[in-house]
């Protein structure tokens, strides 16, 4: 169980989040056309799991469009969006924004992503939904950068996490 925070106030994770060097547990998340999507779909790829609460919220969707800029310089990765949105607001979302170079992706059907990720919150007033976090994936299933952000209304450390690739 982790500590963060939701407008000051501490929030729980229902565990903890992989360790750089760990192997990525597998995951299963669904796309807008409702396809099921693996870490074994990205063969040869880093994958970026840009991990937050809603799209509904003005930080989730910028951390969306930030990664969606980054992302069209970056060849050899790939960026899954992952929150608890259904696959058609996220869907929406992209094409309103016109965001083209990630990939939006719903843990709604996969409870046990967001507990093999440590990101699941178990507690507070976003309660079921995702922590803020950036995992990093490199091409051997190994976890090559991690972030859980201590503060749920902030940004992730995008410079960071974009060395990593």
């Amino acid at each position: 169980m982790e500590t963060v925070y939701f407008k000051g106030n501490a929030c729980h994770t229902g565990g903890n989040m992989p360790s750089v060097g760990d192997k990525a547990p597998e995951f299963s998340v669904v796309d807008p056309e409702l396809k099921e999507l693996h870490i074994s779909d990205f063969p040869g790829k880093k994958i970026v799991l840009n991990i937050f609460p809603s799209l509904d919220t003005p930080v989730c969707a910028t951390s969306v469009r930030k990664f969606n800029e980054k992302a069209a310089e970056k060849k050899d990765a790939i960026v899954l969006c992952v929150s608890m949105d259904l696959p058609f607001a996220a869907q929406r979302f992209c094409t309103v924004e016109n965001i083209k170079n990630v990939i939006p992706a719903s843990a709604f059907r996969s409870p046990e992503f967001a507990k093999e990720y440590g990101v699941e919150l178990v507690d507070g007033p976003l309660k079921g939904l995702l922590a803020r976090a950036v995992v990093i994936i490199d091409e051997n299933g190994k976890v090559i950068y991690r972030q859980l952000v201590d503060e749920i209304t902030n940004e992730p450390d995008y410079e960071a996490a974009l060395k990593m690739l």
